[in-house]
């Protein structure tokens, strides 16, 4: 029983059940005044505080007549297109009311929390997600290849030779070609690498040996004579380190999980039909259903 009374879907059909019932009440309420709008003391005040809030200052008496005035157009249309029936078939309104069934969805699943046990889990489980990942600190001389085409490699390989020389004196800032990268990158991410100069040339960058220059790396900018001062290897993370964020993924993650099992037991309400499934197509979709 007590897991019965824990369940999302129960929950949902008591609060659709009451919502059914109050709606009943109004109906049989409104029927010998069919048509009549009324504007609520309470929906005056809504439209006092909505304007407030967006203005910072309450309305004039003649705004707040103007407020009225728009709800009571608002109401009238809003009717008359239901009556049309033109709220039907509308992908927007459709997305609309999604959205409110997974409002309503994310409001039954009660928030539980977490032990130590369900966090390493979830942590070990999603590696991807919280692996601290390497960092760099290099140098870089940027070649541009399109304007020096064939010479490119004789060009580099000259470079590498002044720039490794012992005791080279070159600024090598002074060297390679006009660019608006920076020359220089201290304890930067590999995400950030990527993000900049492409996934191929951080994976370059992760194989080269420290402490003398290379190239040249190719990027998506074009080539580079690359200098890795140090690199940071990737790590898992403790626990300690990342909890919050754990917490926050783990939470997320169950209320997915809630939000399916809530979608497939009202699923199993209904009898899906998707023509031409029978000849292949879709099918996979009636197979996940029929589960």
């Amino acid at each position: 029983m007590r897991k019965l009374l824990k369940e999302p879907l129960l929950h949902f059909l008591v609060l659709g059940a009451l919502l059914f019932a109050g709606y009943e009440v109004m109906n049989r309420r409104g029927e010998p005044e069919a048509g009549r709008i009324v504007v609520t003391q309470g929906q005056i005040d809504n439209l006092r505080a909505s304007f407030s809030r967006v203005w910072q200052h309450p309305p004039t008496p003649s705004e707040m007549d103007g407020l009225i005035q728009d709800y009571i157009r608002e109401e009238v249309l809003a009717r008359e297109a239901m009556t049309l029936g033109l709220d039907r078939d509308d992908t927007v309104i459709r997305r609309r009311l999604r959205q409110k069934m997974e409002f309503i969805a994310n409001d039954l699943s009660a928030p539980v929390e977490p032990g130590e046990t369900e966090l390493e889990a979830f942590l070990a489980k999603h590696l991807d997600l919280f692996l601290v990942e390497p960092r760099f600190t290099f140098r870089q001389v940027y070649l541009n290849a399109g304007q020096r085409g064939d010479v490119l490699q004789r060009d580099a390989t000259r470079l590498l030779a002044e720039l490794n020389q012992p005791g080279a004196k070159a600024d090598y800032q002074t060297l390679g070609d006009a660019t608006m990268l920076n020359p220089e990158l201290t304890d930067v991410p590999a995400g950030e690498i990527t993000r900049q100069f492409g996934e191929k040339f951080t994976r370059q960058l992760e194989q080269l040996p420290t402490g003398r220059w290379h190239g040249p790396v190719i990027s998506g900018y074009g080539a580079h004579l690359v200098l890795v001062e140090d690199r940071t290897p990737g790590r898992m993370p403790k626990l300690a380190e990342v909890r919050e964020q754990v917490a926050r993924e783990w939470a997320d993650a169950c209320r997915r999980e809630d939000n399916e099992k809530f979608y497939q037991k009202l699923l199993k309400h209904y009898s899906v039909t998707i023509e031409g499934a029978s000849s292949g197509a879709h099918a996979n979709i009636l197979a996940a259903q029929a589960k």
